[in-house]
């Protein structure tokens, strides 16, 4: 698989960090879900302050026009809305003193609000 496209095709994906893989599926197995059939899918919604903030939830099955791509053994998914927003950004997670979470890193973004909640492309 190329970086940011699935199986060399010219579609954009969103990458995964080993971190942020190992976290999701921690909390995958938490909730016994299957990894193997169930992943993480990533979404872009309207709201916030600039106009656009990111979703997470696990999914039990990708929907039939998802990108799905695995990363880290994460199954990920992403509907066709979404990926024109969030294609080539990669998912982090972060664990330190100041905050723990998963952070979006998107190459799109041409601003964000104060807090780093929301985002316009």
């Amino acid at each position: 698989m190329s970086v940011g496209t699935v199986d060399g095709d010219s579609e954009p994906t969103v990458e995964v960090s080993k971190a942020a893989a190992d976290q999701a599926i921690a909390l995958m197995d938490r909730e016994g879900m299957d990894t193997d059939v169930g992943g993480l899918r990533l979404f872009v919604q309207q709201g916030g302050c600039a106009g656009l903030s990111y979703g997470m939830r696990f999914d039990n099955e990708p929907e039939p026009d998802d990108t799905v791509t695995v990363h880290h053994s994460l199954r990920v998914f992403v509907d066709p809305a979404s990926i024109n927003y969030i294609g080539g950004s990669r998912l982090e997670y972060e664990d330190g003193l100041q905050a723990a979470g998963f952070h979006v890193e998107n190459p799109n973004i041409v601003s964000e609000c104060g807090c780093g909640e929301s985002f316009r492309t």
